[in-house]
């Protein structure tokens, strides 16, 4: 109160000054490509902090070594069938629903995706029948078209066409890039995995950081959730391979991150085959 000989005016008048150009008002929000791009820059940062991380032998020494029908690591080479099948299908629907999109990368992700998948099968399963490093390349390689065009997809429907093409354009060849780093490095002693596990996990990260932060936005948050979870899920089994091979006999962990990342596939088309984006500038 005025007639209060504590009173300052001086000190309102500091507090008015701070509040009006550093507090951020009640109702601020973020954009979503800020957000997005902070989380890049703190991802780039910890990357870069981080020391090179080469890839451990003990990869490869897999629970389940069975042989059976003539076939190394049986069931871990069969348990890539499913991607084979939700591939084609995709491709198919991609193909299919290709002029109801709009032209540009909207017409694209969904073959990208779609052909990453069924690469992977492929890939995949020549590594888990020779498992080294040279043929974990052709493993990890289609992979990234699975990721990126997902990625891609969501930058699109949050930060716009504009955006989503930017996305496309430059994280796919960023993840192969990734992953022929990973290759030499590995080849000259000095392997380095840093890129390719950026490449791989800053989109799980971002994904629902997107979802939490702008609500409403899109209608397929049920799908993603999914996909992350069954995600999570899968890498679970993949640390825990021999131990599960140990308990259940049958099947191996690396075997059930197969058989489990494969439902997450299956949502993953569940998105694409409800997306109809609109041009958006």
């Amino acid at each position: 109160m005025k007639g209060s000989k504590n009173y300052y005016p001086l000190n309102d008048w500091i507090i008015c000054i701070l509040a009006s150009n550093f507090l951020p008002e009640p109702h601020m929000t973020f954009s979503p490509l800020t957000l997005l791009g902070s989380l890049l820059l703190l991802a780039s940062i910890g990357m870069s902090i981080a020391a090179p991380i080469a890839q451990d032998p003990l990869y490869h020494d897999y629970g389940d070594q069975r042989t059976i029908l003539g076939i190394p690591y049986f069931w871990n080479v069969m348990s890539n069938l499913p991607m084979f099948f939700i591939g084609l299908y995709g491709l198919r629907e991609a193909t299919r629903r290709f002029q109801e999109r709009p032209a540009g990368v909207a017409r694209l992700i969904p073959i990208v995706l779609s052909g990453g998948i069924f690469i992977t099968c492929f890939g995949s399963a020549y590594y888990h029948w020779m498992p080294s490093n040279d043929t974990l390349l052709w493993d990890r390689l289609p992979m990234t078209f699975m990721f990126m065009s997902l990625f891609s997809l969501l930058v699109y429907d949050y930060l716009g066409a504009r955006a989503g093409a930017i996305s496309f354009w430059v994280s796919i060849p960023a993840g192969l890039a990734s992953v022929l780093y990973w290759h030499f490095t590995e080849a000259a002693g000095q392997g380095d995995l840093r890129p390719y596990a950026m490449v791989q996990f800053f989109p799980m990260i971002a994904a629902p950081v997107l979802m939490l932060s702008f609500k409403g936005k899109v209608p397929y948050v049920r799908y993603m959730v999914y996909i992350l979870a069954w995600y999570l899920v899968a890498k679970l089994c993949e640390h825990f391979d021999k131990p599960i091979y140990e308990a259940l006999g049958f099947w191996s962990g690396h075997t059930l991150k197969h058989l489990i990342g494969a439902i997450g596939l299956v949502y993953a088309m569940k998105v694409v085959d409800g997306w109809n984006p609109e041009e958006r500038v």
